[in-house]
């Protein structure tokens, strides 16, 4: 069907992944569509989904032209080799799952289905040392540029047999829950390691319309049932996209990897404190009790057993906590008082005194009279 190259931009120097497609028929209708179908796939934005840099169609043979899609090119495995090692802990498949799902539902809502979900079309890209790889889901839209009813070479639809949907199977219309079908049996390969229906492309095809996928018996209930679930006979039974991509990232957070919401925390209530003051079990006598009790309240309290002033203190203050709020409030203002005439004392003492009179003799003439007018003219 078609040919990838890795290849290299000249303009901007990067390598790339050319898809180069059989020559097709030069209908100019079909290669409308086919353009038509190019540009759509040309505005994806997904992580889940290789990028698709450029497409087009060749034309230097007007009898051949051979359309090709640029891509981003992935440096990993498939999960098809993956699976070919050993089969995958719950985990991996949980973060494989959702992550494909995820783009899955963004590419529904644009109504495109990709019609060849498969683990060779499933590529795992390292992210950060020591974490799982993360999935990208590529050759997304061929079966839209490449007619879905149009037969191949060898006679076979368009698609993979072994993960084809009952609807595609028996070529009624598809809709995005053939996707999730396929994304099914590629999760029941990833735990059971080989393929749910093998053999050739008639005998695949037909055994998913007279038996359901078989899950192991060791797996998880909660697995078994999402898998029964995505892989349903009819469409309308599976669950969507979105769902499928919330729960399986439930898993990822779950103790057990386990699919589906997690119960909610209930919020813990704290005891009520105590309605009465402390009692304390080793109290002997009630003044005991009381100097024990005042220590437990107020850790600057002094005990009355000590003598000299710290005594002189600690009784009043003790007496003073046991007075009500009012008398609490009157001595107070009694004592702000006695600070307030203090402090008038203080600044009247500091004040300069006020200059004495000064007394001249007695002196008789014109000069004393020059000097009495003199005194009277500087006296307040």
């Amino acid at each position: 069907m078609a040919s990838v190259y890795t290849a290299r931009d000249l303009n901007l120097g990067r390598h790339v992944a050319l898809k180069l497609f059989a020559p097709q028929s030069a209908d100019p209708d079909e290669l409308r569509r086919q353009e038509a179908e190019i540009q759509l796939l040309a505005t994806l934005n997904h992580p889940s989904l290789v990028t698709l840099f450029d497409a087009g169609t060749d034309t230097r043979i007007p009898e051949e032209p051979r359309p090709f899609l640029t891509m981003e090119l992935v440096d990993g495995q498939d999960l098809r080799v993956r699976i070919r090692h050993s089969p995958l802990p719950l985990n991996e498949v949980a973060v494989i799952g959702a992550g494909v799902a995820d783009g899955l539902a963004y590419v529904h809502s644009l109504g495109i289905i990709h019609r060849d979900i498969k683990p060779a079309n499933i590529l795992l890209v390292p992210v950060r040392p020591g974490e799982p790889l993360r999935p990208k889901l590529t050759d997304f839209g061929i079966a839209r540029i490449m007619d879905g009813t149009r037969l191949t070479a060898t006679g076979t639809m368009v698609g993979t047999a072994a993960y084809l949907s009952p609807e595609q199977a028996r070529g009624a219309d598809l809709g995005p829950a053939s996707d999730t079908y396929s994304l099914g049996l590629v999760l029941l390969e990833c735990i059971k390691g080989e393929i749910e229906y093998p053999g050739s492309a008639v005998e695949s095809a037909v055994a998913r319309l007279h038996r359901a996928p078989t899950v192991p018996a060791a797996v998880p209930a909660e697995w078994a049932r999402l898998i029964r679930a995505m892989t349903a006979l009819e469409p309308s039974d599976r669950p969507a996209a979105a769902d499928l991509a919330v729960a399986l990232r439930h898993a990822l957070i779950s103790s057990a990897s386990l699919p589906g919401v997690l119960a909610a925390e209930r919020t813990r209530v704290l005891p009520a404190p105590p309605s009465g003051p402390p009692r304390l079990a080793n109290a002997t006598t009630k003044a005991d009790a009381g100097t024990r009790a005042l220590h437990q309240l107020d850790p600057d309290a002094v005990t009355p057993a000590r003598t000299g002033r710290g005594s002189f203190v600690a009784r009043p203050l003790a007496h003073l906590r046991q007075t009500g709020r009012r008398a609490r409030i009157v001595v107070m203002l009694a004592i702000l008082a006695v600070v307030a005439a203090g402090i008038a004392v203080t600044i009247a003492a500091a004040a300069p005194p006020a200059p004495a009179v000064v007394t001249y003799p007695a002196v008789t003439g014109s000069l004393g009279e020059r000097l009495a007018q003199l005194q009277e003219s500087v006296e307040p």
